[in-house]
Formats: C-alpha cells, sequence, structure tokens
C-alpha cells in the first residue's frame, strides 16, 4: 500500500515534498515568519478566556506566547548527520539565551517525519548569540515536524513547531495499528491503562528482557523513562513524565514506568517511549487508540432509520 515517488533532484524534490507540506500545513494554518506582537497571545491576556492559540495543543504553532521558533535550516536532502540550526526568538525578535532546565537539559528537541516515522529526540547546542544547533539523521526524505520544548527564564514550559522539508526518495507510511505491546533490541514493552480525553489517565509501561522484568533501569535525563505522544491527526504534542524520580526511595527502576497523560481529544496516537538500560538509550514505539469517553458518547444525538432511512438497516442484523 505504500506509494513510492521519486523526485528527480533536488529541486524537483523539494517541490514535491513542498505540495506535500502545504496541503497538510492547511489545517494548521501558516508559520509566521516574525513573531507576532499581539496580547491576545500571552497567557495573562484578558482573552484568555476565549478560543486562541492558548487552547491548542503543544506543537501546533511556531509563535505562542511572544515566542517564535524560527529554523535556520528549512529545507534540506536526505543524508545522515545533517546539521540544522534554529533560534528561539522572543516577543522583540530577539534571541532567547537564557533557559530554565528540565531533565538535565534547556532545550529537548523531538523531529519526526509527518507519517510519524523516523523519530528523533535529541538535544542541541547552545551558542552565545542564541543559536542552537544539531546533528539529525534524515536519510527518509519527507516532510519532518520540528519540535522545541524549553523553558524561557522567568516563564513557563512551552512547545513550538516548525517544518522541516527533505527531498529525496519518499516512501510514506502508514500509520501501525493500535497494540498493547511491541519490542525494540530485544526488550518487550507492554502498555496497560486507559486514556479518557480530556482527563489525566494513568498508564504503565513495563518493560522485560529474555521473559524476564526489566528491574534495574538507569536514569535517563533524571528519569526512568519519558514519554512523547503525538496525535495521528495533526501532531499535536505531548510531551509526558513519569511519577517518582529516581533514587527518591520509592519510585522503582521498573519494570513498570507510570505516566499520567492527558490527551486532548479521542483520535491515535503515537506513543514514543525512551529508556536506558546497560547503558543504551533505546526509543520504542506504540500506536494507542483514545476512544470517545463514555459521558461525550451519551451526549451524540441517536441516529434512527427516519433519520437516515437511505442509510437504515433492513430487516434483522447479527
Amino acid at each position: 500500500m505504500n506509494a513510492i515517488t521519486t523526485f528527480a533532484g533536488f529541486t524537483l524534490g523539494l517541490a514535491a515534498v513542498f505540495g506535500i507540506a502545504v496541503a497538510t500545513g492547511a489545517a494548521i494554518g501558516p508559520e509566521p515568519t516574525e513573531p507576532v506582537h499581539d496580547s491576545t497571545t500571552h497567557r495573562d491576556s484578558a482573552a484568555s478566556n476565549e478560543a486562541g492559540p492558548a487552547d491548542l495543543p503543544g506543537g501546533m504553532l511556531a509563535t505562542d506566547r511572544g515566542y517564535t521558533l524560527r529554523l535556520d535550516t528549512t529545507q534540506t536532502v536526505a543524508a545522515p548527520n545533517v546539521p540544522v540550526r534554529f533560534r528561539i526568538l522572543n516577543r522583540d525578535g530577539e534571541p532567547v539565551t537564557r533557559y530554565l532546565r528540565s531533565h538535565d537539559k534547556d532545550l529537548h528537541l523531538i523531529v519526526v517525519r509527518r507519517d510519524m516515522a523516523a523519530f528523533q529526540h535529541v538535544h542541541p547546542t547552545l551558542e552565545g548569540d542564541g543559536h542552537w544547533n544539531a546533528l539529525l539523521d534524515l536519510t527518509r526524505a519527507g516532510d519532518y515536524r520540528v519540535f522545541a520544548d524549553f523553558t524561557p527564564e522567568g516563564d513557563d514550559n512551552l512547545t513550538l513547531g516548525a517544518d522541516l522539508r527533505v527531498g529525496g526518495t519518499y516512501d510514506p507510511r502508514p500509520l501501525p495499528a493500535a497494540a498493547s505491546t511491541t519490542t525494540v533490541g530485544g526488550y518487550t514493552v507492554t502498555l496497560a491503562g486507559g486514556v479518557v480525553p480530556g482527563q489525566s489517565s494513568k498508564v504503565t509501561l513495563s518493560l522485560q528482557r529474555d521473559g524476564k522484568p526489566v528491574t534495574d533501569l538507569q536514569p535517563y535525563l533524571g528519569a526512568y523513562g519519558h514519554l512523547v505522544a503525538l496525535r495521528a491527526a495533526d501532531l499535536a504534542y505531548l510531551h509526558i513524565h513519569p511519577d517518582g524520580h529516581p533514587g527518591d526511595g520509592v519510585t522503582p527502576a521498573g519494570p513498570g514506568i507510570t505516566f499520567q497523560v492527558l490527551a486532548p481529544s479521542a483520535d491515535d496516537y503515537r506513543l514514543f517511549l525512551d529508556f536506558q538500560h546497560d547503558g543504551v538509550v533505546r526509543t520504542a514505539e506504540l500506536t494507542l487508540t483514545v476512544a470517545p469517553s463514555a459521558r461525550l458518547a451519551a451526549l451524540e444525538p441517536a441516529h434512527t432509520e427516519h433519520d437516515h432511512p437511505e442509510t437504515a438497516p433492513r430487516g434483522h442484523s447479527h
């Protein structure tokens, strides 16, 4: 079912990928080229109770609350170890140079192709002038979403998103079916717990190797596991940290890592779990289906054969 499209040369390849980006990005809206000087985007705005950017999940906007993710590298060709530069600009258009550290890093960069293949979680280096630099594995062509998860000094955490286009042979992949178990590098990861849209829901991801529970996970970035969830419909971003902390005398080092997940809506979500064991960081991937809650389902109008006589079942059905 995968469609293979070969781009003729770098220029034509980027043009073809641009077409994909335009079609996908239309649902999200254009990314501004300059920081938005508008009080309605600030959390203290008088209009904060109205629908607007503050109501969107993370990563949907390149500019939010006066901060802008500005990619200096916006297009490239498929290759390993591609250097990517970007800045975080404040509401005055100046690069942000001071950050509050979260989970051992000033900024977490999440990069994933729009079909949710080729996931990466990296930690760029910051130059004195506010430029961030990262090396990305972009061997698979296509449109990527780049998420910057950070906390400016004196402000709250936020996640900004922007698109990166990679020319070459594009091999789009369908979203893997929802499952409660996956494997990576000889480890089996099992998901337990359900997620209710709009509510904080507890899920546990448990690890086994060779059929035995893993009970000696190693801290990675100050936790036993990091979980990123992306909504399939639009790549809305959720970065979820686990309950407890390594060394607190309460949180076990496996086999289960428990997270509180707040899914904004019913949909399919792709989960990416980073964990460290035997000195190696691995990423397990799962698709989770979040069904409408019973309360929301009860509010939906019931349909009868009088509502849609042309589609109503005739006779008995099983």
